[in-house]
């Protein structure tokens, strides 16, 4: 049986943090405790030996490998040329999320974490078969994240207290009809409590 590894999914200081431009999603974040679950979370996982993997967005100055007109989103979002530029501290994982031997996969184009990523060369030479998400948002990135998963043959399971999205209604919605159909979802302390008993038997 393959290994676990959990996915954090754009929890970075320019989407969720001290340096962001994305106010609502922040709120939906300290409604839910979502950044200190997902504390909770990677601390239990890299006590049980599972790879953390932080699954960036970023962008070159120049936009060499990312598409920019082809999403109504993603062109408002680069009116702003400053927008989570590589090497700038919008990009950083937040500090509070950020372990000595996680790892990072980035991407410049699109709203998921596999599609033009080296993410599942990573996960399958870790030997990895299931993943468990963490971030934001289940407006894009949560959903993109599972359903790219279960194609690429990997069982998936989303925190619930851990991920996000606005407006509260249809993050909820989503959850309950959209994540139920791909992933196993669960909380933070339920995924904790089980990755403990498993350590001490």
């Amino acid at each position: 049986m393959g290994k676990t590894a959990v996915l954090v999914m754009e929890m970075q200081r320019g989407v969720v943090g001290d340096l962001t431009k994305f106010p609502d999603l922040v709120e939906a974040c300290r409604r839910h405790d979502v950044i200190a679950n997902t504390a909770t979370l990677l601390q239990a996982a890299r006590a049980a030996g599972m790879p953390v993997i932080h699954c960036t967005a970023a962008f070159r100055p120049d936009r060499a490998g990312s598409h920019t007109g082809n999403c109504p989103f993603i062109v408002a979002l680069l009116k702003d040329p400053a927008h989570l530029l590589d090497g700038t501290p919008p990009v950083e994982v937040l500090p509070e999320l950020r372990g000595e031997g996680d790892l990072e996969s980035r991407r410049h184009h699109g709203f998921s974490p596999f599609t033009g990523t080296a993410l599942d060369t990573t996960l399958r030479s870790l030997g990895v078969s299931a993943v468990v998400a963490a971030g934001v948002s289940l407006n894009l990135g949560i959903p993109g994240l599972a359903l790219e998963a279960v194609n690429l043959g990997y069982r998936v399971t989303v925190v619930t207290d851990a991920v996000a999205g606005i407006p509260e209604d249809y993050a909820q919605a989503v959850l309950k009809h959209t994540i139920s159909l791909l992933a196993t979802r669960t909380t933070t302390a339920t995924l904790v409590e089980e990755w403990k008993a498993g350590a001490t038997r």
